[in-house]
């Protein structure tokens, strides 16, 4: 496990204030804090992926004929 030593500014100083007024510790806070963080941009790359492809047109050809040939499956 690795140690981390960060210097905060006032913005990240209040908002660990605010992760650890319920008692939690800051490495709690900072570890959980982190798992956030990466959670978060995993889906903003993911949305931006997702935005790219349905900008693409022969991406939108492919999709739109796999529906067409995967209609009649479809409960309703």
């Amino acid at each position: 496990m690795g140690m981390l030593t960060v210097d905060l500014d006032a913005k990240a100083e209040k908002a660990l204030g605010e992760l650890t007024s319920d008692g939690r510790s800051v490495n709690d806070a900072v570890r959980e804090a982190l798992v956030v963080a990466q959670r978060l941009r995993r889906m903003e790359l993911a949305r931006i992926a997702a935005e790219r492809l349905s900008n693409d047109p022969a991406d939108r050809a492919e999709a739109e004929a796999i529906m067409k040939d995967t209609e009649h499956l479809r409960a309703w």
